[in-house]
C-alpha cells in the first residue's frame, strides 16, 4: 500500500550501461520497454520522453503534444495539480528534449525559447541545468524570463554567479539554478553537480512535499552525447556520474521507505557492443551507429509499487504505472 508521502523519482539517460558499483540486488524488479515512436522504429528523446510523460506514442521531435501536436497533460503538471512538490534536474539545457517533455508543450524540440516560457506557467518548485540563455537572452522576443522567476519568488541563480555547492536553498522559495549558458561542459571536463545535485534535489522536494508526495525527474543527459560520438571514454565517464546520482537516490530511498525509484533510457545510442575479449576492468567496444538505435530498453525499479514494472511493455506504460502509484 502506497501512502500519501511517497515521492517518485524518475531518472533518465541517453543509453544503459552496467558497472559494478550499482549491484542488481539493489533493484529488486527489472522490466524491459519498447521505445519505439509513432512515426519511426528508432525514436528521438522528445517522442521516448514523451512516452513516459504523457503516456503516448507520438512523432519524433514532439515536446508533450501528440501526433496532430495537441497538447497533452504530464506527470509533472498531474503531480502540480495534486499539489505535490515537482522537479527536474538535467546535466543538458534544462529546455532540452527530455526535461522539456515534462513540463512543456511544443510542435518541435527546437523551439528551446518557446519551451522556456512553460517554466513560468508552472510552479515547479525545483529545477536545475543549462539553457540560461533561453531564458534572458531571447532572440524571439524582449522578455526575461530569468527576471520573470525572480519576480515570482523563485531563489534563481546561476554558475555566473556562485558556485551551486556554496548554495543555501531557502526551503519557502522555489529554487532554479542554470549551470550553463547553453549545454553545459562534459564531466570530464570540469562538470561535477549532478549526484550533490540529485542529493539536494531528493532532500529539498521532500521537505516541500511532506505532506503530498514529490516527482523528480533526473537526467544523466550526455551518456547519449558519447553515444552520438561513438566515444566510449565519454560514455563510461558521463556514466559514472549518473551512476553516483542513482547511489544517492536510493540511499535517499533506502532511508525514507517511501519513494519509489525507476531508472530507465528513453533509447539506446550508438549500438554499443561489448566484444569478446572485454573484463569489468577493460572493455573491448564497437558502435554501429551514430544515431539511436531501437534496440530494447532496460528498467530498473525500486520501492513501494516497483512490482509494476515488471515484464516487457511499450514505453508508454511507464506514464501509466507511474500514474497509478501515485493514485491519480
Amino acid at each position: 500500500m502506497i501512502g500519501d508521502g511517497m515521492g517518485l523519482t524518475q531518472i533518465t539517460a541517453g543509453m544503459y550501461t552496467q558497472r559494478a558499483p550499482i549491484q542488481l540486488e539493489s533493484f529488486p524488479v527489472i522490466g524491459l520497454h519498447k521505445s519505439y515512436a509513432s512515426d519511426n522504429l528508432v525514436t528521438d528523446s522528445a517522442a521516448g520522453a514523451t512516452a513516459f510523460s504523457c503516456g503516448i506514442k507520438t512523432y519524433n521531435g514532439a515536446i508533450g503534444v501528440d501526433e496532430d501536436s495537441t497538447a497533452k497533460v504530464t506527470i509533472l503538471e498531474l503531480a502540480e495539480k495534486n499539489g505535490l512538490a515537482t522537479g527536474l534536474l538535467s546535466t543538458s539545457s534544462i529546455t532540452h528534449a527530455t526535461p522539456a517533455s515534462f513540463i512543456a508543450h511544443a510542435a518541435r524540440r527546437s523551439y528551446m525559447e518557446e519551451i522556456a516560457t512553460y517554466f513560468l506557467e508552472t510552479e515547479i518548485d525545483f529545477f536545475m541545468g543549462g539553457g540560461k540563455a533561453y531564458f534572458d537572452q531571447r532572440e524571439s522576443d524582449d522578455r526575461n524570463l530569468y527576471r520573470e522567476l525572480k519576480q515570482k519568488g523563485y531563489q534563481i541563480s546561476s554558475y555566473f554567479d556562485q558556485d551551486f555547492d556554496n548554495l543555501t536553498i531557502k526551503k519557502n522559495n522555489n529554487f532554479a539554478y542554470f549551470t550553463a549558458n547553453k549545454e553545459p561542459l562534459p564531466k570530464a571536463q570540469g562538470r561535477d553537480y549532478l549526484p550533490y545535485a540529485t542529493r539536494s534535489a531528493a532532500r529539498f522536494l521532500s521537505q516541500k512535499g511532506a505532506e503530498k508526495g514529490f516527482f523528480l525527474m533526473v537526467e544523466g543527459s550526455q551518456i547519449d552525447w558519447g553515444g552520438h560520438a561513438n566515444n566510449l571514454d565519454y560514455v563510461l565517464s558521463e556514466f559514472r556520474d549518473f551512476d553516483a546520482a542513482i547511489q544517492e537516490v536510493l540511499d535517499f530511498a533506502r532511508r525514507d521507505g517511501e519513494t519509489l525509484v525507476i531508472v530507465t533510457a528513453d533509447h539506446e545510442t550508438g549500438g554499443l557492443a561489448i566484444n569478446p575479449g572485454s573484463t569489468r576492468d577493460s572493455l573491448v567496444a564497437a558502435f554501429t551507429s551514430t544515431y539511436h538505435t531501437a534496440a530494447i530498453i532496460p528498467v530498473f525499479a525500486y520501492g513501494p509499487g516497483a512490482e509494476a514494472f515488471r515484464g516487457i511493455y511499450e514505453n508508454t506504460a511507464i506514464f501509466d504505472k507511474m500514474r497509478k502509484a501515485y493514485g491519480f
